[in-house]
């Protein structure tokens, strides 16, 4: 079955059926109903159709609906798309009257509504799970908040840090793609309904009721727009990329920290894979698939951004694939965010402590307290390590002579500056890497986020 086969005298050939027909949209299903019925209780308001035939159709639309919730809805091989299936199962339900349906719409206003119905549910689920990885993260810093760990500058051991302070790093990345989602999600809710094929309808329809139905918060202002346009959709893509670039940074560390050179942390058996060679191979293959299903969703976001560039306005059918690459990166994002936080429940770290050199800036920072240049300072420490380092021995194996054999102003007090563990639980600038901080930050997140503290 098709919508558009009244000015046809001959099938449409297999090869052209094949080529067009994409079942992806089938997903769609819930939302083309909750759409249509919208649509058809606004023309039985408006008297655009007979009021009873309004309810009738209804009706018939609920019951869709329940076969929809409850699996039982049956896609026939003829039926172009999803739209075309609906009209074809209500008219079994209803009969004639059910060609009313489609009066005063176009497939063009309606495909464009239910992905915006669609997607806007889609955020919400992404959210909740962007949240719920948050919270796993404050947990674990909380675990974790007075560890010393170093921090990295060029993969070089940089600063000593806290292993918590590291974890919310990632926490605060997941917020800021709880924003990009909502802040999309409030441009994704304008209800394209009533801009018809490209120009509206001459049928006294209320574009505003259909909306206020749907619960949507706006309505297009321009018809051409309303149906030719998919910022929203590349919108939504760059949301789910963005969120899996955060996830794949973090997949690295972790596919780093449980590896014998660094030896950070260990993966339960649950969530590490073996190799078929190898018998003493634990690998972290979940945080692999992440880092590489990560180049899938920025392949979707490219080629959402590539299909409309040459695009003259309203609609053209290379919007229909669109629906695939938007499924697929909200997809990868969901069931990613669902292994990460798995996968992060049955970790154990214990890393070992930062090299002595991470607190040279400290030291160097002594000095500026009690008025050295830094430069002179920066200086200072430098020849320090190499001195240290001509003799084998490291930053935090200094004595009160070594640092008096670079600097006078040095005083004893400041070889506590080079214990790493005594660094990470002093005070530091604001949002920095100490334990304090970690327990300021995982307070700040839950509180973002409406949690209790565990």
């Amino acid at each position: 079955m098709t919508l558009w086969d009244g000015r046809f005298e001959s099938a449409p050939g297999t090869v052209l059926w094949d080529y067009t027909v994409d079942p992806s949209d089938r997903r769609l299903l819930l939302d083309d109903i909750t759409g249509s019925i919208a649509h058809v209780t606004m023309l039985g308001s408006t008297g655009v159709i007979p009021a009873e035939d309004s309810v009738t159709i209804v009706a018939g639309l609920e019951a869709l609906r329940a076969e929809a919730e409850q699996g039982e809805f049956v896609f026939e091989e003829g039926d172009e798309d999803v739209h075309t299936a609906v009209e074809r199962r209500l008219g079994e339900i209803v009969g004639p009257v059910g060609g009313k349906l489609h009066t005063g719409r176009s497939r063009n206003d309606q495909v464009a509504l239910d992905l915006r119905l669609y997607l806007a549910r889609a955020a919400t689920q992404r959210v909740g799970q962007l949240h719920q990885f948050a919270l796993h993260l404050c947990s674990l810093a909380e675990v974790n908040a007075a560890v010393p760990v170093p921090s990295y500058t060029h993969l070089q051991q940089a600063q000593a840090s806290t292993l918590g302070h590291h974890l919310l790093a990632y926490a605060w990345m997941a917020l800021r793609s709880v924003e990009r989602f909502d802040q999309t999600t409030a441009r994704i809710d304008v209800s394209p309904l009533g801009a018809g094929a490209s120009s509206g309808t001459s049928l006294g329809i209320d574009p505003d009721e259909s909306a206020r139905l749907l619960g949507m918060g706006g309505v297009f202002e321009n018809s051409l727009d309303a149906v030719g346009s998919r910022d929203h959709v590349a919108e939504y893509v760059f949301c789910c990329a963005q969120a899996m670039v955060d996830l794949s940074r973090l997949a690295e560390e972790v596919v780093l920290w449980t590896s014998t050179e660094f030896g950070w942390a260990r993966l339960a058996d649950s969530v590490s894979t073996g190799s078929s060679a190898l018998p003493h191979k634990r690998n972290p293959d979940i945080a692999e698939l992440v880092r590489g299903r990560t180049a899938r969703v920025a392949g979707d976001l490219a080629a959402v951004i590539t299909l409309q560039k040459g695009l003259p306005l309203a609609y053209n059918r290379d919007l229909q694939e669109d629906k695939r690459l938007v499924f697929d990166a909200d997809d990868v994002l969901a069931s990613s965010l669902l292994a990460m936080t798995e996968m992060l429940g049955h970790i154990v770290f214990d890393p070992p402590l930062p090299e002595g050199a991470t607190a040279s800036l400290d030291l160097a920072e002594a000095l500026v307290r009690r008025g050295v240049p830094f430069r002179e300072a920066h200086q200072t420490v430098g020849r320090l390590i190499v001195a240290l380092e001509a003799g084998g021995r490291s930053l935090a194996e200094a004595n009160y002579e070594d640092l008096r054999s670079v600097h006078d102003s040095f005083e004893e007090s400041d070889l506590a500056v080079v214990d790493v563990e005594r660094s990470v639980t002093g005070e530091r600038s604001p949002g920095s890497g100490t334990a304090s901080s970690v327990h300021r930050q995982v307070a700040s997140i839950r509180a973002r986020i409406g949690a209790e503290p565990n």
